[in-house]
């Protein structure tokens, strides 16, 4: 028994020299190569992980990990730093200081606030392509008989934002109804006084949050990545308290890719390596995904995505019934930006739209390829695979489907990062419990 247990020490001792040898040796190795922001901080996870105890499961030990990582050591993000929108500008200037950083949100400054105010006088929320969407549909929407002198409807808040003239210039423009909508409609939209002097500030109603919730320098990597996948923020911003400024905007696209820079270390291998429906992916089977035939009208596609809160749905040919695009929130952005792609049609469908946008980004190299396309996977795809996918192609959604090509579910970056922590019990206290509740035109 004796001579056994000695043995067994033996083969332990030896098996942990070698791990220790292979380890230097990936250490040795990745100092010789130059390493991104991202891997440095992929290795300061794999120190924290090395010391954690034994008995902890992995995700424990990944929780333990981004517990003790402030949120001031995620690489800054040179798109998303420097960029404010002030509570004046129009959303014609918004919109093209979006598309001209190639952003989906900046936050918005409030232009009326003293220099010695707080970070929370300061901002007044993020503005967002998604948010400009919603003030676009509200313009497609006839007020409630419930409601006449509720500033909810279109007519009430154009009118309340820049008199009654604004609310009849509305009408006057044309947009009964989504599926009547000429082509001309967008481009008259942009050449309108409405477009041009409805103010950042007009749609705030839009804004998730009054003026948003953030974090602290100091707070943990494991908050962020909460408020980044269960509790559906895509982007968060991080203060710096001493200026009152926004120091950082940590995307959910920014920590995919610091996923995809630590592919090779342990710690991330131990979760990479598994199958997607080892992790519970997808979420969301190819019942339950919305989708939108090519042949509707195009703004019926981004009420549909407003209605159902999603960011994203996939375009169907009718008589295949197959898959054949992908339509998202912020593509809206090329109605606005080059409305005149689509002053010849009668009305535009979900297949002229993608038609003419990859069109237009062809013949206009320069211009800020946001258009996402369809991308899919199998269900045999690893996490690993998964995320550099995500990351090369620099997109929100992939489509999980079959041998067939048909749909059998939708992973989305929110939902693979829900898939890396989990919240312990109590984190957040009642924090979310009704303290910040949601605006009645907001938008998850």
């Amino acid at each position: 028994m004796g001579h056994r247990l000695t043995t067994f020490v033996a083969l332990h001792q030896r098996e942990k020299k070698r791990e220790r040898e292979r380890k230097v040796m990936a250490m040795a190795t990745m100092e010789e190569i130059p390493q991104s922001p991202e891997a440095k901080l992929g290795m300061r996870v794999e120190d924290l992980w090395d010391v954690q105890e034994a008995q902890l499961s992995p995700t424990e030990k990944l929780n333990a990990c981004f517990e003790s990582i402030p949120v001031s050591a995620f690489p800054l993000d040179p798109s998303n730093t420097e960029i404010e929108i002030k509570s004046d500008a129009t959303l014609a200037d918004a919109v093209k200081i979006l598309a001209g950083h190639n952003v989906f949100s900046a936050p918005v400054v409030d232009v009326e606030a003293p220099e010695d105010a707080s970070w929370i006088d300061r901002y007044i929320g993020i503005v967002e392509f998604a948010g400009i969407v919603v003030w676009i549909l509200h313009q497609s929407e006839p007020t409630s008989p419930r409601t006449p002198s509720t500033p909810s409807s279109a007519r009430a808040i154009a009118a309340a934002a820049n008199g009654a003239a604004f609310a009849l210039e509305l009408e006057a423009l044309g947009l009964g109804s989504a599926a009547t909508t000429a082509g001309n409609f967008f481009e008259d939209l942009t050449s309108s006084e409405l477009y041009k002097n409805t103010k950042v500030r007009d749609i705030s109603g839009t804004f998730r949050w009054a003026p948003f919730l953030a974090l602290e320098r100091s707070n943990s990597f494991l908050t962020m990545l909460l408020l980044l996948s269960k509790y559906k923020m895509k982007s968060v911003p991080v203060l710096d308290l001493g200026s009152g400024a926004i120091d950082n905007i940590i995307t959910q696209s920014a920590v995919i890719h610091m996923l995809a820079e630590c592919a090779g270390l342990q710690w991330f291998e131990s979760w990479g390596t598994k199958k997607l429906s080892e992790v519970g992916l997808p979420l969301v089977t190819g019942n339950q995904i919305i989708k939108v035939y090519e042949d509707e009208p195009v703004l019926q596609a981004f009420k549909v995505m407003r209605k159902k809160r999603v960011g994203g749905v996939p375009v169907i040919e009718r008589e295949t019934k197959k898959a054949v695009g992908n339509i998202s929130l912020r593509d809206v952005q090329f109605l606005l930006t080059a409305p005149e792609i689509y002053h010849d049609y009668r009305g535009i469908t979900v297949k002229d739209f993608l038609t003419e946008v990859r069109s237009y980004l062809e013949k206009n190299k320069n211009a800020s390829p946001m258009l996402n396309e369809y991308v899919t996977c199998k269900k045999d795809c690893t996490i690993k695979e998964l995320i550099q996918l995500l990351d090369q192609e620099k997109i929100h959604r992939v489509y999980v489907v079959d041998d067939d090509g048909d749909l059998q579910g939708l992973i989305t970056l929110r939902d693979i990062i829900s898939r890396l922590v989990h919240e312990p019990r109590g984190y957040f206290g009642d924090f979310f419990d009704g303290v910040l509740p949601l605006p009645a035109n907001s938008r998850v």
